[in-house]
């Protein structure tokens, strides 16, 4: 190594005292970050079950308009097909006096609105469709359930990322976990469709508040490798709890009952108060360095590491963190910074982007197998337990090709998926398992691009912005979700469009991959100079010194 390489390491290791000191003193992962990563793993289950419950909580239910008092006597299969050989579809029917009905049907009997329906109860007992008359007009309020949830996720992770800066991770991961429960739980006994929707709105801001924050603890504790590798399992338990959310709608089969099921649970999560620890990294940032040994004294033991020197490697990162504040003179950086340079702008513009198409087809998708014929608790089991191999092997594909061309393969492969849908033959008479194995091998692309698009984000955006960088980029992907139930409904128009939309986007989002720069084994850009000139030339590439400034992210790892 020679002498200006050594300058540039030594900089590198100033810059990143706090985080070496704090690392060191704990490790990078042992018995003490397992028990934390797994115990905060515990809640990403109801995650799954609010984020995606709008599977059970609407599932197709066929309709038909409420048979007159003249004919209570007929089944309801006599009924339907009274009214479709006049001619009539489920949100009209025949004007005409049917306490005179002679049994023979009359064609061209002018048809009136309905104003009452009746449902098909054979599968599900109790829907937010067949409570509210969620059909025909008010078809599209179902899809506003969803769109509510998502948009309080996205409230969720901004209020609660803000409040946990100011008042740690611990403290507000422990209230989210509460409104899970009471607002969760309240939510089953809505008697109108309004106050569900305000509800569930706020329960939807704890669910993204906990996810938020138990993310940054899990990313706080970990060290070098064991980031990108736990960033990429920590969706694990999210998947299973996409499949046991089927088992748990097949035994509730009253939405009421079935919102209790997958609001109850987060009462164990309220334990989090006393078994979790409070983030070293914020207590020693904002200053509380006694408790931060503390903590750190416990995980060293527990990961049985020397515990002798860390109090005094805490007071050396104070002291040199203070003389920094005090010759800081660095220039405050907004979202705006993204987008003043053209490299800089092409790159957050292509990242965001992927992050809406995450959003639109990973959620999009998982509804969408619940309006595929067959066995709807099959589909949904299917498409979550579908999601764990490309999850699992996300790890290596990124280690082994890189980011770039992980998120594009993986984009390719949902986007193909979906069109190939279009070319199943339609009808009764064809089975459907090839439309579900399709829309399932979708699901897999998603299940990798997600977790890809995460860490490539964070490894593209300059240090200066990349919180700022990371931060926007969700919101994209909140933004995409938050259309992709209509997406899922637009089957009503044409069997053909929900696939061609999932298929288009992932497509785009994989040629936009092109333009962006590889950033596997890559020292990762500080300044927006950097972030600007960053993939340029492949001769600006620097390789990887072995170590990171960022908090997030395993720089110095394999990957």
């Amino acid at each position: 190594m020679g002498k200006a390489e050594r300058e540039a390491q030594k900089k590198k290791e100033e810059a990143s005292l706090a985080a070496d000191a704090v690392q060191s003193s704990m490790g990078n992962f042992g018995r003490w970050q397992l028990w934390v990563c797994l115990w905060i793993s515990v809640l990403k289950f109801p995650v799954a079950w609010h984020a995606l419950g709008i599977v059970f909580l609407a599932p197709p239910v066929d309709s038909w308009c409420r048979r007159p008092d003249a004919l209570h006597n007929l089944t309801d299969e006599q009924w339907r097909n009274l009214s479709q050989q006049q001619g009539h579809a489920s949100c009209s029917m025949a004007d005409r006096n049917y306490s005179q009905l002679d049994g023979q049907p009359e064609a061209g009997v002018p048809s009136v609105a309905c104003h009452a329906w009746e449902y098909d109860r054979s599968v599900f007992q109790e829907t937010i469709i067949t409570q509210w008359d969620l059909v025909c007009d008010r078809k599209q309020l179902a899809n506003v359930a969803q769109t509510v949830f998502m948009f309080g996720i996205l409230v969720g992770n901004v209020v609660f990322g803000m409040v946990a800066d100011r008042f740690g991770r611990k403290l507000p991961l422990v209230v989210a976990c509460v409104m899970q429960v009471v607002f969760g739980t309240a939510c089953a006994f809505m008697p109108w469709f309004e106050a569900f929707l305000v509800l569930r709105f706020l329960t939807a801001t704890a669910v993204g508040g906990s996810m938020i924050t138990s993310f940054v603890i899990c990313m706080e504790i970990l060290g070098g490798w064991w980031r990108m590798a736990v960033s990429v399992l920590f969706h694990i338990p999210f998947s299973l709890g996409h499949s046991t959310l089927a088992a748990i709608a097949y035994y509730a089969r009253d939405w009421h009952d079935f919102q209790l099921a997958i609001s109850l649970p987060s009462v164990i999560l309220i334990s989090y108060w006393w078994l979790l620890p409070e983030s070293p990294r914020w207590l020693l940032a904002t200053g509380r360095d006694e408790e931060a040994v503390s903590i750190l004294e416990q995980a060293a033991k527990c990961n049985k590491l020397d515990t002798t020197n860390i109090a005094q490697k805490i007071q050396t990162v104070s002291i040199h963190k203070n003389k920094m504040k005090e010759g800081e003179t660095m220039k405050k950086v907004t979202i705006v910074d993204l987008f003043r340079t053209p490299n800089m702008r092409v790159k957050t513009l292509c990242m965001y982007f992927n992050w809406i198409v995450c959003g639109l087809c990973f959620y999009g998708l998982a509804q969408y197998m619940g309006h595929l014929g067959g066995n709807i608790f099959i589909n949904v089991a299917l498409s979550g337990l579908i999601e764990l191999p490309g999850m699992s092997l996300c790890i290596y594909f990124m280690g082994r090709y890189g980011r770039k061309m992980t998120l594009l393969s993986s984009q390719l492969l949902a986007g193909v998926s979906c069109l190939l849908i279009i070319a199943v033959p339609q009808g009764p008479d064809h089975p459907e398992w090839p439309k579900v194995m399709l829309a399932a091998l979708g699901i897999v692309g998603m299940s990798v691009s997600f977790p890809t698009v995460y860490l490539y984000s964070a490894e593209l955006f300059p240090t200066v912005v990349r919180n700022v960088g990371v931060g926007s980029s969700s919101m994209c992907a909140r933004i995409g979700s938050m259309v992709a139930p209509y997406i899922s409904s637009l089957g009503a128009y044409g069997f053909f469009l929900p696939p061609l939309t999932f298929g288009l986007f992932p497509l785009i989002g994989s040629v936009l991959c092109i333009l962006l720069p590889e950033t596997a084994h890559a020292e990762l850009p500080d300044t927006i100079e950097e972030g600007e000139n960053f993939g340029k030339k492949s001769k600006q590439s620097k390789e990887s010194t072995g170590t990171s400034n960022n908090a997030y992210v395993g720089a110095d790892s394999p990957l």
